[in-house]
């Protein structure tokens, strides 16, 4: 059975990354081996997230939070991976969407500690984000976690815990771009806005330390991180995962996939306007300027984001510096997070000066 090119792009590219983030083998064996062409793979996975969401619902109905909430997180990952890159049908993109907000947004109370919903002013507008703050810190410090071009919040979960059990509280938000606000609020190069606008919110907030803050950022994320620490002068340290030095200079080498969904999430009207916004995503003459603490993983095989851009990285900041560069490493080095996930958690606590565990 042919599946046309974008089923197996998607097949290729992303399996290690749907499994690291908490997606069963089985489910991701399962659906993708019952679809040929793309038109299908949203409604395919949105088939599988409402089983997940069917055993959610019981066990909330049951009152078994725990269990409720795994199931509903699971439920959200795969709503979430049947919209991740479904740009060319909005309408059923932004229905899988959805149900990727509920499901998650049902499982926060009974996650272990609980999660919050949090609305962010940001010029004249919201970025919605979701708080989690460990148990039993009265006021912790913070990572601001930026996700990437096909990432939202509700796909952090695995991510958020690393920080959590170390007593630092996450706050990950859709930007520009991104999930809730993409349909209306385009990609923008000068990221540290946003994360300015995440940083007065954490300012506002008694019960977490605004003095401790630092900022995370996977794939183009990790250039969004990056760009808001060389500008964002609260952030104390930075963690930058597979990000792209230059994003129009990689832009032509990405598959089509990851093109169009740029397109879209810029609010280009063809390809050749989103190239040109592709050139303001960029650390020349920017990088220099990041004098915090900063670590920077690339994978070796990567090749969406080559590790060149995190030496490059590496070479123009400032700031004391950590570069991974692991051998065998896809992008974000979803095959081998071993490699770096609890080492950037360590070295994250010890910047913020908490304790071992």
């Amino acid at each position: 059975m042919t599946k046309d090119k974008r089923v197996e792009i998607a097949i290729h590219a992303w399996s290690p990354r749907f499994v690291a983030s908490g997606v069963p083998l089985t489910d991701f064996e399962e659906v993708t081996a019952s679809i040929t062409r793309w038109d299908e793979w949203c409604a395919a996975w949105s088939a599988r997230a409402a089983i997940h969401e069917e055993l959610g619902r019981k066990a909330l109905a049951d009152g078994y939070g725990m269990s409720a909430a795994a199931h509903l997180t699971r439920a959200a990952l795969c709503y979430h991976f049947g919209k991740f890159m479904f740009v060319h049908d909005i309408p059923q993109m932004k229905a899988a969407h959805l149900k990727t907000v509920e499901c998650r947004g049902l499982a926060l109370p009974h996650l272990d500690p609980p999660g919050e919903r949090v609305a962010i002013p940001y010029q004249g507008k919201t970025l919605y984000g979701i708080l989690r703050r460990p148990a039993g810190a009265a006021k912790p410090p913070v990572v601001i976690m930026c996700v990437g071009l096909d990432s939202t919040k509700e796909e952090m979960d695995v991510y958020e815990d690393i920080f959590l059990v170390r007593g630092i509280a996450t706050l990950v938000f859709d930007g520009p771009g991104q999930g809730e606000a993409e349909y209306g609020i385009p990609i923008r190069g000068d990221f540290e806005a946003p994360v300015k606008a995440e940083a007065d919110y954490i300012e506002t907030r008694s019960d977490l330390d605004a003095a401790r803050i630092a900022v995370w950022g996977v794939s183009l994320g990790g250039y969004y991180s990056a760009r808001a620490a060389a500008f964002e002068k609260r952030l104390k340290a930075c963690i930058s995962l597979s990000g792209p030095y230059s994003w129009v200079e990689i832009f032509d080498s990405r598959n089509e996939l990851s093109r169009e969904a740029f397109k879209v999430r810029s609010h280009s009207k063809t390809m050749e306007e989103a190239r040109e916004k592709a050139k303001t995503l960029t650390l020349q003459g920017v990088a220099k300027n990041i004098t915090c603490p900063i670590y920077i993983v690339g994978g070796e095989l990567d090749h969406l984001t080559p590790p060149r851009n995190a030496e490059r990285i590496a070479a123009e900041v400032s700031g004391p510096k950590v570069l991974n560069i692991v051998k065998g490493g896809n992008h974000v080095v979803n095959n081998r997070r071993y490699m770096y996930q609890t080492q950037t958690a360590d070295w994250l606590a010890r910047q913020f000066g908490l304790p071992k565990v």
